[in-house]
């Protein structure tokens, strides 16, 4: 059970740099929707042959959400807005794989020294949770594009969730299902922002907003 965890933790590490590296906003959908699935076998991977049906529903939850209903909410928003690229982010995609590269040392630096309240089922789980949650900062803070800029959001959110999977063992389901709802909401209010600014300005350029302050 333990190599299946790791398995899944390692496909998570290789989406955020898929994520980091990639320009065409299609495909990161696509990964961000593959990471959400991933997402729910580790909560099933996380707690071992204990497959109680608080574990199954959140799983199944969480998969829905993640891989299936947020992709299309996405892809119909990237259809609308007649875009495919990131054209021209702040920060390249070569030098963002090595900020990635720097971000995961950092990552293993600090997940082996983080004192934790409970023992963990993978050593790399809290390194690949804190690798995740900075991928999603850096998507927010370095892409131009709305859409990337949600996508990192949901990178952001998906770290916190492995923090939780990894341990918050004993989490009661209202809380868990809370977390995914306030996500639900927030892509929500993401997609009619995302109309907004298209709407607007013919564009997801979130630069564009500047001119509102002329």
């Amino acid at each position: 059970m333990t190599l299946w965890l790791d398995t899944l933790l390692i496909l998570v590490f290789l989406t955020n740099l898929r994520l980091l590296g990639s320009s065409r906003l299609g495909a990161s959908v696509r990964v961000v929707a593959l990471q959400g699935v991933v997402l729910g076998l580790l909560a099933l991977a996380s707690r071992g042959g204990d497959l109680t049906g608080h574990v199954l529903f959140l799983a199944a939850v969480s998969m829905a959400l993640k891989g299936v209903v947020f992709p299309r909410l996405l892809f119909r928003a990237l259809r609308e807005a007649r875009v495919r690229r990131e054209v021209e982010p702040f920060v390249g995609y070569t030098s963002s794989l090595l900020v990635g590269a720097a971000m995961l040392g950092l990552s293993l630096w600090v997940g082996t020294r983080l004192p934790l309240p409970t023992a963990v089922a993978s050593p790399v789980v809290v390194p690949v949770a804190l690798f995740t949650i900075l991928s999603g900062l850096f998507l927010i803070v370095s892409r131009k594009k709305a859409l990337t800029q949600v996508l990192g959001y949901l990178v952001l959110e998906n770290g916190i969730y492995i923090f939780g999977v990894a341990l918050a063992q004993e989490a009661p389901l209202i809380v868990e299902l809370g977390v995914l709802l306030d996500v639900f909401v927030a892509v929500f209010v993401m997609g009619i922002t995302m109309f907004h600014i298209n709407r607007e300005f013919d564009d997801l350029d979130t630069e564009q907003m500047a001119s509102l302050k002329d």
